[in-house]
């Protein structure tokens, strides 16, 4: 199946209807084909378990009220007490 953009526009959801049951669906412009719609598979993302174990821990104090001043007075220019 192949059709222009302006009528792609208005039929997106069939065409993608179309693409997920296995038709070849080109989008042209001017007649001329320029994309052509197709299924995406199934991406296959396993997470692994402990990936941010090796990140260097944070400081105990670092939510500290003084802590914040310092980055509050980073972000604003303003000289820190």
């Amino acid at each position: 199946m192949q059709c222009n953009i302006l009528d792609a526009q208005s039929q997106l959801s069939q065409l993608v209807q179309a693409a997920l049951a296995g038709e070849d669906v080109v989008i042209a412009n001017n007649g001329i084909p320029v994309v052509r719609l197709v299924k995406v598979e199934k991406q296959d993302v396993r997470r692994k378990p402990g990936a941010w174990s090796a990140l260097p821990k944070a400081d105990p104090d670092w939510d500290s009220p003084a802590t914040n001043a310092a980055i509050a007075a980073e972000i604003t220019g303003s000289e820190y007490p």
